[in-house]
């Protein structure tokens, strides 16, 4: 197990604490056996075959970024190699690239009201990844995302409708995993700061995601 390599790219938007977070992705992967590399800015996936890594974990909001580079990234996906993340830093990351959004399976575009408190169902119990996690009550940013319709949803959430009363109602993904090509692809939208990783369920759903996407 030990063998297995794991990316971490990070940066853009300090508000997301993309470091901070790095860190604690990388402690995490390696804690599951990872050999872990961690690099700030874009420039990584430039370099040649991206299909090395057996996992990619995006940790950078609204940069952009050139085309070849990004077209190593999906084409390592597409070919087999893991993809996972959260927050902004995997559904915020290159706003202007709809090609990687279609790899994501969605794209964040608004979080009503800011940081509230909202409730996370878990959809698929049977899942391992959600399995044995309750539906659990969260103060963060709550993600209005466009999403794709083909995504298996592990987790949603439901729009109060206080902060934009026409999304009342509205169930929304939280959680949730799919195909590219060859490669899997997970997605958790908790996470805004490093301090949200205090959270058990917020935590142990990433990790077990993560472990997941890995080829």
């Amino acid at each position: 197990m030990s063998n297995r390599q794991a990316l971490i790219f990070w940066g853009g938007w300090e508000g997301h604490e993309p470091e901070a977070c790095s860190r604690i992705v990388d402690e995490m992967l390696t804690e599951s056996g990872f050999q872990v590399r961690r690099e700030q800015g874009t420039d990584v996936l430039g370099e040649g075959d991206l299909g090395r890594y057996d996992l990619i974990v995006p940790m950078i909001t609204q940069v952009q970024v050139e085309k070849e580079p990004l077209q190593n990234l999906i084409a390592a996906v597409e070919a087999g190699t893991g993809l996972g993340g959260h927050h902004g830093g995997m559904a915020d990351a290159f706003r202007m690239e709809p090609a990687y959004q279609f790899m994501v399976g969605g794209q964040w575009v608004a979080h009503p009201g800011d940081i509230i408190d909202y409730r996370v169902d878990i959809n698929r119990p049977d899942d391992p990844i959600v399995a044995g996690i309750a539906d659990f009550d969260y103060r963060s940013e709550q993600y209005f995302m466009h999403v794709d319709p083909g995504i298996e949803v592990l987790a949603s959430t439901t729009f109060s409708g206080e902060h934009a009363p026409w999304t009342s109602g509205v169930v929304m993904p939280v959680v949730w995993k799919h195909r590219y090509g060859a490669g899997r692809v997970f997605y958790s939208a908790l996470g805004h700061v490093a301090a949200e990783f205090d959270v058990p369920p917020m935590k142990e759903i990433l990790r077990r995601g993560l472990l997941w996407a890995a080829r």
